[in-house]
């Protein structure tokens, strides 16, 4: 399977700021740039940065967070980078959950039956419910990407030592790949940090700042976690309108294992990935979708199109620099850009779409 892109704007060269000659000379010795022009003006621009920092005098303690936010980006993509063509499933839920607890045995059974349907499962390294994770997806099929804590921050035995588990110093980098690297988000039972990363993730998609994907909520059969928690959103955040309801589409709740696994592997039935080109979203589909789902959508969710009905298209010239994906068919949306809960009801509608 082929990872997702996020749906950001593309830029162009002409976005990037002029290095200076020594940058550019420095950046020209590097054989790997010397056939890419973008990759080598987004270096320049990189090195810019950091010099214009040195310039501006930056406290001592500054530069110490920038040094290892940096370091830890750059060992994070070298961790991920050989498995760029797998889905990966986040999974989030509580350090203190025992082994013997039902949630535990559930979070196990599920990223067992996420392996089975081929997805890989990142995990916050430690104990509880991510143990249960890493324990069920095994060594082979997960990540662990652990935050360094004055507690519970030791990776779980299923992890430790293992060239797939990283080390953060901060929160802020670690979700960041959390969310990068994810096709699918899967919650289950958790104190704050459960309901941070919720809700960050919730945020990230409605605001169009992350990727489109499933967001799941798990609890074991008949559990009331979560059920409890849409009962809040909907009475306090609903019911004052702080949200819309069109966003209650962005995640599901389920007390079903084979219910979640069916939920993420349907998102992307027909839907692949989308990118926003020129003021477009540009949608990647699995197959041709027929003309007649096609004209569908566009009637059913115009007040989301301006108007404008659903086109066809040949892959922008800027979305060569992900060549692996240029073979998929594409939709091309005017998309308001702000209305993501109806979007993903949008991308529902195109997944329940047969081929030619």
């Amino acid at each position: 399977m082929t990872k997702s892109k996020s749906h950001e704007s593309s830029s162009s060269d002409a976005d990037l700021v002029r290095p200076s000659a020594h940058v550019a000379a420095i950046v020209r010795e590097l054989p790997e740039l010397q056939t890419n022009a973008r990759a080598r003006g987004l270096i320049e621009n990189i090195l810019e940065t950091c010099l214009a920092i040195g310039r501006n005098g930056v406290a001592i303690p500054d530069l110490k967070l920038i040094d290892a936010a940096l370091g830890e980006i750059h060992r994070a993509l070298e961790c991920f980078q050989p498995y760029v063509g797998e889905r990966k499933i986040a999974t989030f839920g509580s350090a203190r959950t025992i082994p013997s607890d039902p949630v535990y045995v559930l979070a196990r059974d599920f990223s067992r039956a996420a392996v089975e349907a081929g997805f890989m499962i990142i995990t916050g390294a430690g104990p509880g419910i991510m143990r249960a994770c890493q324990e069920g997806a095994g060594r082979d099929r997960s990540f662990g990407v652990n935050i360094r804590l004055p507690f519970e921050n030791l990776a779980n035995e299923f992890i430790r030592g293992d060239g797939k588990l990283v080390e953060f110093k901060y929160f802020f980098t670690r979700k960041l790949f959390f969310l990068k690297e994810s096709s699918a988000v899967v919650l289950f039972p958790g104190g704050f940090g459960t309901h941070d990363e919720g809700f960050e993730a919730l945020t990230l998609v409605q605001t169009g700042k992350s990727r489109l994907v499933p967001i799941v909520f798990m609890d074991t059969p008949g559990g009331r976690f979560w059920t409890d928690w849409k009962r809040y959103v909907e009475n306090h955040l609903l019911s004052n309108s702080l949200i819309d309801p069109d966003d209650l589409a962005l995640f599901r709740i389920t007390d079903s294992i084979d219910e979640a696994i069916d939920e993420v592997r349907r998102f992307y039935r027909v839907y692949h990935s989308a990118r926003t080109i020129r003021n477009r979203l540009v949608v990647r589909t699995q197959f041709r979708v027929p003309d007649r789902d096609v004209a569908d959508i566009s009637a059913q969710f115009s007040d989301i199109l301006k108007g404008k009905p659903v086109a066809r298209r040949q892959p922008y010239d800027e979305e060569h620099d992900e060549p692996t994906l240029l073979e998929l068919p594409r939709l091309v949306l005017h998309f308001d850009m702000k209305s993501y809960g109806r979007l993903r009801q949008l991308v529902d509608r195109l997944n329940a779409s047969e081929g030619d």
